[in-house]
């Protein structure tokens, strides 16, 4: 059975140019559904209730208008698939709000594409990507919830310290070893994060999701 990828993205060149990048990622063989906006995104999507096989993999573009990159994130919430953010810009205000709708990670389209297929390896390997300032936003906005101790939302201690190692600029492998502890565990603890992050953000997904995805 081929694994099923959605592809959501407005531009013809970089629909194709993600799906090379999956193919090449995978040795699996795939099955692609391409849509070139949100509205033929969620007709394929709806289809699901017909026996249809589920997509594994979701692609979806941050550049669509009126937010709609982002609404498709939060109406996925839950959704059995790995689920990740496609931008051309990488600053922390476009990507913040992606992981806080449940993206499982990101990958910014102007990067090289040998750098393109091993992030997204990485990421369906459970390694997703976090720089420093995302990981010292992500702390923040956690701590600002005042979420009392053991909140499903609530950060572990652990899971709060491999953030503070990452705001510093230390790598996996380094916190790894400065924590006495598996880069395996280390990522566990990352996507951990990632899941305490959408969780505490499910008021804004909910606003998000409840939006028109008209374009």
């Amino acid at each position: 059975m081929p694994i099923r990828v959605l592809i959501v993205e407005d531009n013809a060149v970089a629909r194709g140019f993600l799906a090379r990048v999956v193919r090449e990622s995978f040795s699996d063989e795939l099955s692609f559904v391409e849509a070139a906006g949100i509205e033929a995104a969620s007709a394929a999507l709806d289809l699901q209730g017909d026996g249809t096989e589920a997509f594994r993999l979701i692609l979806c573009d941050l550049e669509q208008p009126d937010q709609a990159g982002l609404t498709l994130l939060a109406r996925l919430a839950g959704y059995p698939a790995i689920r990740i953010a496609t931008t051309l810009h990488s600053d922390d205000d476009h990507l913040f709000p992606a992981l806080q709708c449940g993206a499982s990670g990101y990958l910014l389209k102007e990067d090289r594409f040998e750098v393109l297929v091993e992030e997204l390896q990485r990421i369906v390997r459970g390694q997703p990507p976090l720089s420093p300032s995302m990981a010292r936003r992500m702390q923040a906005f956690l701590r600002a919830q005042n979420l009392p101790e053991g909140d499903a939302r609530a950060l572990t201690p652990r899971e709060s310290e491999v953030l503070l190692q990452i705001s510093k600029g230390f790598t996996v492998k380094e916190i790894a070893r400065l924590m006495g502890m598996k880069g395996q565990m280390v990522n566990e603890h990352i996507r951990g994060a990632y899941r305490k992050l959408a969780l505490a953000s499910a008021p804004q997904q909910a606003l998000l999701a409840g939006a028109t995805l008209d374009t």
